[in-house]
């Protein structure tokens, strides 16, 4: 399948994160002209649905996880390594397969009125037939009246038959097909497999995928925000584009500013404990433990390891003396071996555990002591400290 049609608004540089944007079943990407502004601080990918404004027609039978796939392509043809994905309607089921089949691709997901299950697949098949038989233009008025509330189009009459011209104008096979897809959609059993994270947003007046639809997805998404919009139907991100455009903006950079968090977090772990020690518990990493791990590398090791006021070789002496005092022997033998390695001299870790041994008892200090001198023979440090041990 050739390429999906799409366009690029550049973002604040040119190293900005990519937002890929995917629309609801009749729309163009013209969709999402409410959203440009986002590209104060994303690259924006605006993607054609298949079948769909400028994009080719998909094979007869193809399934959500096709589209997915087509996604897929055109990032690897603009050589984007990963993204953030929002997607409304059918563009969110995408976007959930693309977090589910390609989580490596994908940075946050924001799913927008969109749902695990699009109801029963007859209703999909019916309307397949009927754009087929009579033209899209047969159902658009119905489309665009379940798009928006009642008051936004008795107030915005132009912009309700803009969006119904973009329905009756999209291709009649190409929405067919998207039906179909969608009458196979169901993600249900697999959103627990999403482990990027998620912003769910619907509105509280939507006919076509109602709140609990969102609520689904958020309550089976571990790493999931749930956002219920009044006075908004299917296509909030039009209705109520100033609180989307807020969401989104916030729940990415968020991400962003948590991943940058967790990537200095490790660097700071690995420069005091030593990368084989973080190897190993990389490697050791299980769905079971990893909320942990990325806890701990954020909040500890990135955040607070690298508060001003005082410095590594203090905070490993701190360290030291709070496990010893605490008797956390593990914790307590890889630091004093890291501090070590680090250059921290013995009588140093000595004094430190001397005075540990005064205000939180001789016992706790005593088991330092036999660490420290068990460390210091297999590291082949020679012994140097004038520290009397108990």
């Amino acid at each position: 399948m050739t390429a999906l049609a799409h366009s690029v608004i550049p973002g604040p540089s040119a190293d900005a994160d990519t937002l890929t944007l995917i629309g609801s079943l009749g729309s163009t990407r013209a969709m999402w002209n409410p959203q440009h502004r986002l590209a104060r601080h994303f690259r924006l990918l605006l993607v054609d649905l298949p079948g769909h404004g400028d994009s080719p027609l998909p094979k007869p039978g193809s399934t959500i996880a096709d589209f997915a796939t087509s996604v897929i392509a055109l990032l690897d043809e603009l050589s984007i390594d990963s993204t953030h994905v929002a997607g409304l309607s059918i563009g969110g089921a995408i976007a959930q397969q693309l977090a589910i089949a390609s989580p490596e691709r994908v940075n946050g997901v924001v799913a927008l009125c969109t749902s695990a299950r699009f109801g029963e697949p007859d209703s999909w098949l019916d309307r397949a037939a009927t754009v087929r038989a009579d033209g899209t233009s047969a159902i658009a008025g119905a489309v665009v009246g379940r798009w928006f509330t009642p008051g936004f189009i008795e107030r915005n009459p132009a912009e309700v038959a803009e969006y119904t011209r973009m329905v009756a104008d999209t291709d009649s096979e190409g929405y067919a097909r998207c039906c179909e897809a969608l009458a196979q959609w169901d993600s249900r059993a697999d959103l627990g497999r999403i482990g990027s994270p998620t912003l769910v947003i619907g509105g509280a007046q939507d006919p076509a995928t109602p709140p609990e639809h969102q609520r689904l997805i958020a309550d089976r998404v571990a790493t999931s925000r749930l956002a219920i919009l009044d006075d908004a139907a299917h296509v909030a991100s039009v209705e109520q584009a100033g609180a989307v455009n807020q969401l989104i903006d916030d729940f990415l950079r968020g991400t962003d500013e948590r991943s940058a968090a967790f990537d200095l977090g490790m660097r700071t772990r690995r420069s005091v404990l030593g990368d084989a020690h973080v190897d190993r518990s990389v490697a050791g990493t299980t769905a079971f433990t990893e909320p942990f791990q990325d806890f701990i590398t954020r909040v500890a090791w990135g955040d607070v390891w690298n508060r001003p006021g005082i410095d590594h070789q203090w905070r490993r002496l701190l360290t030291i003396a709070i496990l010893t005092a605490v008797g956390n022997e593990h914790e307590l033998d890889m630091h004093i071996r890291a501090a070590l390695r680090a250059g921290v001299q013995p009588d140093l870790i000595g004094e430190v555990l001397l005075h540990t041994a005064v205000y939180a008892g001789v016992p706790n200090s005593n088991r330092a002591f036999a660490l420290g001198k068990a460390a210091l023979a297999d590291l082949g440090i020679p012994d140097t400290s004038q520290a009397d041990t108990p």
